[in-house]
């Protein structure tokens, strides 16, 4: 992990983790030893500069999803359960904490499920032993992740032809995850095969993952890639250049619906008209089988700045408004298949998706 250049919002001296548990060179959060510190990279720093903050307490946590310093569906849920880590050590109401992080971020799925699952382990749990116990359980979350992204890595790089030049859209690997990937730990398994591959990067806006932090983390993996406008998409596809689409997600519904980072229904519609495989990779803590269909999922509406503003100067006229969902839904009928630790959903609709609610875990 590389050195802490600011405590900021955490505020202790401290060195982080020197081994992330994803054994990989950077980690978008980790509990500390002696489990009273989160360290959380800034990815709003990136790729200028690695910033880590030192959390300790459940409230920076919260603050540190809702402010995108980390983002990425299962990275939230891992950083929500090291935050139930810090409210325990620090005597909080865990329910309190809970609610509190709930609301940071109410479209990722992963939040939800990862705090209900550290609750069902404190409510099991007596007092004395619960920060010690939920501590074992966040890390354990942790590591699991690791393991799903790397088992679904291998389910998709089997679709990828060798010479495949692959588009993508936000940011789906280590900096999203427990630090492997899902969508870009697709790509990155299939680089580890061998397989000369390429990848054409979105943008994303209004938060450039994309152009920041996937463009970013392939560099540092050695897999060549190019950043494109997000509009360029469909001409990319258009001109035969790209073979496949592969994006992560932060919710799929029982119908298989797929919500993801605004702009992925757009890159979905260009695969479908131009008879091109749209894949998505994300772990079964995603699926939400008690959602109907992606009409029930909340889309989280941010701030109009981040689509006004750029590097705090106004792009737009003053007086003039904006829009800003943080995601949209694509239809399941869009989507090729869907790469899970728990195997592949193929064709996509409730009927595989039950199938695989169904099988072992």
């Amino acid at each position: 992990m590389a050195k802490q250049e600011s405590p900021s919002i955490g505020g202790a001296e401290r060195v982080p983790h020197p081994e992330p548990i994803a054994d990989a060179p950077y980690s978008a959060m980790e509990l500390l030893p002696g489990d009273d510190v989160v360290v959380m990279l800034d990815q709003r720093e990136l790729p200028a500069r690695s910033l880590y903050h030192l959390l300790e307490t459940v409230d920076d946590v919260a603050r540190g999803i809702r402010d995108m310093v980390v983002r990425g569906a299962p990275a939230i849920g891992i950083s929500a359960a090291y935050g139930l880590v810090l409210a325990a050590r620090k005597g909080r109401d865990l329910d309190e904490a809970a609610a509190l992080l709930r609301a940071a971020r109410p479209t990722a799925v992963n939040l939800f499920w990862a705090v209900e699952r550290m609750l069902a382990v404190a409510r099991g749990t007596s007092a004395t032993d619960r920060a010690a116990r939920l501590a074992v359980e966040a890390r354990a979350i942790h590591r699991e992740d690791v393991e799903s992204c790397r088992k679904m890595g291998r389910y998709g790089e089997a679709r990828i032809p060798d010479g495949a030049t692959i588009l993508t859209h936000c940011n789906t690997g280590g900096l999203a995850t427990g630090g492997y990937g899902t969508a870009l730990g697709v790509i990155r398994a299939a680089h580890e095969a061998g397989k000369q591959i390429r990848v054409l990067a979105d943008e994303t806006r209004p938060y450039l993952q994309g152009a920041r932090l996937t463009a970013w983390e392939l560099q540092q993996l050695g897999i060549p890639v190019s950043v494109i406008a997000d509009g360029a998409a469909a001409h990319f596809f258009a001109r035969g250049d790209v073979a496949l689409a592969i994006v992560g997600s932060d919710r799929i519904a029982a119908n298989g619906d797929v919500a993801n980072k605004i702009g992925t229904f757009g890159v979905a519609c260009a695969a479908r008209f131009h008879e091109r495989p749209f894949y998505v990779a994300a772990p079964w803590s995603t699926v939400d089988v008690h959602c109907p269909s992606g009409d029930e999922i909340v889309i989280e509406e941010r701030d109009q700045a981040e689509v006004t503003h750029l590097a705090g100067r106004r792009l737009v006229p003053e007086g003039v408004g904006a829009r800003n969902p943080a995601f949209d839904v694509t239809p399941a009928r869009l989507v090729t298949a869907i790469f899970t630790e728990r195997g592949v959903i193929e064709p996509v609709g409730p009927e595989a998706v039950a199938r695989l609610a169904a099988s072992p875990a």
